[in-house]
């Protein structure tokens, strides 16, 4: 099976394109901040560079670890069902489910460690430059100097190897058997963030406005709620199209589609809900405790530059990753239906007509996702804010959210309609032939 992993790779390497970019710049985030623990790690390191440098390496290494995760599994997913058709023949030329999970699986290992090994050059690039970034905002002293060590080569090359694994596991046991009992767990893990969120959030209250740790709880609260919308995305989208009233054969058509690509979609929901939550309850936060010390006249701590620059961090890169998965989920999905769209036009539908299928599909995920992203991010600010200021909704969280709808809007509906644009080229008799 290992051979024929090879073989499946080096006989259409282009299919495995965007997993080998998701574990790419995974991997090479994990390098970046897990080498703030070697730098830190050094003799004759300060005590506060070294608490500065290991506490963004634990935060922002651990945000990294799961976005690998969540990245490396949207892309797989799309393609193990893609691939339903050979595994189907695989099955009947006496492949046994085991067999087919150890082929996959040794694929994205493969392509795994191709991509760790790629990422060191990047990473060490960029832990030398988020280094000079702490040393100019004076939370890390000018004498400490970069080190590239075992904690981060370790670190990227285990992560990026057990989320390939871990993630090629899931999508082919779902291919082959087994979704059910793996749908129920899903829900139970789905229900269990809801509850730590809502307490999560809700334990601001115990807080003073002046307690360092008070952005804490909210921030907290926000992430896990998300992660429990995110885990229901395909019943989320279901009952959001049973309640759409959309006219037009176009509007029709979308609603249809995307009710019966539903559990196909959830990957791409989950990750617009992730990315508006905790982009805007951060973002938000973070520029309403500013303007508070602002207003009261106060010079900011190490303390709180730190997590000044963390929140940032944290949120730039789940920004970027988010987006990566976002570009990588659409184009497969949308790529994958060239004898669709084919099919379409042979029946009589001009490109405009699958243009405008296709974003209207894109819309209705765009919406869902900030929708439930900006109601799950509010379930964190509104808490701090009460705390914080006495305000309810902040007035920094309308510019924000409507800058993140805009980059969700963008990216939505941007990789849809020019995937949608590309694969529309293909001849309607050729699309259909296409297996």
């Amino acid at each position: 099976m290992f051979v024929l992993a090879m073989r499946s790779i080096g006989q259409r390497p282009g299919r495995f394109l965007a997993t080998l970019l998701s574990a790419f710049l995974g991997a090479a985030i994990v390098m970046t901040f897990n080498s703030m623990h070697d730098t830190a790690g050094q003799p004759g390191v300060d005590p506060v560079s070294e608490e500065t440098l290991s506490t963004a390496a634990g935060v922002v290494g651990g945000y990294g670890t799961l976005l690998v995760f969540f990245a490396i599994a949207s892309t797989l997913t799309v393609n193990v069902r893609q691939r339903a058709a050979e595994m189907e023949l695989l099955r009947c030329s006496g492949a046994t489910p085991a067999q087919i999970k150890r082929m996959v699986v040794g694929e994205a290992l493969a392509v795994a460690l191709v991509a760790a090994a790629l990422a060191v050059g990047p990473a060490l690039l960029g832990g030398r430059a988020l280094l000079e970034v702490f040393q100019d905002s004076g939370q890390v002293a000018r004498s400490v100097e970069y080190s590239f060590g075992p904690v981060a080569s370790a670190s990227g090359v285990g992560v990026t190897l057990l989320a390939a694994a871990g993630a090629a596991f899931l999508a082919v046991r779902r291919a082959t058997g087994g979704g059910r009992q793996r749908g129920r767990a899903r829900t139970v893990l789905a229900y269990a963030a809801l509850v730590a969120g809502a307490a999560s959030a809700t334990s601001t209250f115990v807080f003073s406005a002046t307690d360092a740790a008070l952005m804490a709880p909210p921030a907290y609260g926000a992430i896990l709620l998300s992660v429990g919308c995110a885990l229901r995305a395909p019943r989320l989208l279901a009952a959001v199209l049973d309640r759409l009233p959309l006219g037009g054969a176009s509007g029709w058509l979308a609603v249809r589609n995307l009710r019966e690509r539903a559990g196909q979609l959830a990957g791409i929901l989950m990750s617009l809900i992730l990315f508006t939550a905790v982009a805007t309850a951060t973002l938000t936060m973070q520029a309403v405790e500013s303007d508070a010390v602002e207003a009261s006249g106060m010079v900011k701590s190490v303390d709180a530059k730190n997590l000044e620059t963390l929140n940032f961090t944290v949120v730039g890169i789940i920004v970027v990753f988010v987006c990566v998965m976002l570009v990588n989920s659409l184009y497969a999905a949308t790529g994958y239906r060239v004898r669709e769209f084919g099919q379409q036009r042979l029946a009589g539908a001009t490109p405009g007509q699958v243009l405008a299928l296709v974003g209207v599909e894109g819309l209705i995920l765009m919406v869902t996702g900030v929708v439930f992203g900006t109601l799950t991010a509010l379930a964190g600010v509104v808490p701090f804010t009460v705390v914080r200021t006495d305000e309810v909704v902040p007035g920094e969280f309308f510019g924000i959210g409507a800058a993140v709808v805009a980059v969700a809007a963008v990216v939505t509906l941007g990789t849809s309609l020019a995937t949608a644009r590309r694969t529309l080229r293909t001849p309607a008799v050729g699309a259909v032939a296409v297996a």
